[in-house]
């Protein structure tokens, strides 16, 4: 096995002193040994010292004769440029920490798994969403990607429509949030074209379906339920995110299901009516996060009382 990466990226910022840089860095923005001395108060014979050391410690010259004084090499260019980002930095590092440090603001960083329906994704935050002092910071991504960012710590809590699966190398744990059941919605125009009194198996295969894609975990579970009502759908379209369908639904381009816990906002805001229930079929909502007891306190406020 090769040696970790913090080892190796110690062991090559230890390869020279930061200090000897900063020196040459002085140098460099000065134009000469002298006004470096003078700028930090210290022998020229000094400064020489420093900068010739790094150049040992780095195996290059950083500085030529000119005239007179001196100039840059090539290599001394590429280590002023650096060194420009490196003091940039830190120069701003006191000011950032003591802003970090002031701040009563609490971050939750949550990844959104492309397969949840991001209409719900607000209910499902809104315990949270009261905190004066939340800063919340939501990434969307592919569901494994996420688990691999909540693996590092990059996020305090995933939100998908799955459990994470069992796998010995991801130390990572899922929170059931709930369910809910899922109906068929369509514009008025779509529902009026078949008959109320018709059974929903029925009116479904009149009109166009749109369908989540494979990547949701309910496609498995609509694609069942239609076949064990014997319905063929006239597919219109498949949509990876499910905000996208029901914008294309409640345009008129077909019947789509989505969780009732919906149910107001798609019937007031995307104007559709519920055609009937998907029965037996639930939309799940999990919570992962990298311990069996979670510990952020605002991520604690997500999960059900138990």
């Amino acid at each position: 096995m090769g040696e970790p990466t913090y080892r190796k990226k110690q062991k090559m910022s230890q390869s020279f002193s930061y200090r000897h840089l900063y020196y040459f860095w002085v140098v460099a923005k000065e134009g000469g040994m002298a006004r470096a001395a003078e700028r930090l108060d210290m022998a020229v014979q000094t400064i020489s010292a420093q900068v010739r050391e790094l150049e040992r410690e780095l195996g290059v010259s950083l500085l030529k004769p000119a005239g007179r004084g001196l100039a840059l090499t090539e290599a001394g260019q590429a280590a002023l440029r650096q060194a420009d980002l490196i003091f940039q930095l830190g120069e701003q590092m006191p000011e950032l920490v003591r802003e970090a440090g002031h701040s009563r603001a609490t971050r939750l960083a949550v990844g959104i798994s492309d397969g949840l329906p991001k209409l719900a994704v607000r209910r499902l935050l809104e315990p949270v969403l009261g905190d004066a002092q939340l800063r919340l910071l939501c990434h969307e991504d592919r569901f494994d990607d996420l688990l691999a960012e909540l693996a590092l710590h990059r996020l305090d809590v995933v939100l998908a429509d799955r459990p994470a699966p069992q796998n010995p190398n991801l130390r990572v744990y899922s929170h059931a949030l709930g369910d809910s059941p899922l109906a068929w919605y369509a514009t008025p125009a779509l529902a009026q074209a078949t008959r109320p009194e018709d059974a929903l198996a029925t009116r479904l295969a009149a009109m166009p379906v749109l369908l989540p894609t494979a990547h949701a975990a309910v496609r498995v579970r609509l694609d069942a339920w239609l076949e064990r009502q014997g319905i063929a759908p006239r597919l219109a379209g498949e949509f990876e995110d499910h905000a996208l369908m029901v914008t294309f639904g409640s345009a008129g381009m077909g019947a789509f299901a989505a969780p009732d816990l919906l149910q107001d906002k798609l019937t007031t805001r995307y104007d559709v009516v519920r055609l009937g229930a998907c029965e037996g079929v639930f939309e799940h909502f999990w919570a992962i996060g990298t311990e069996k007891r979670i510990q952020h306190p605002l991520v604690q406020r997500l999960l059900p009382v138990r």
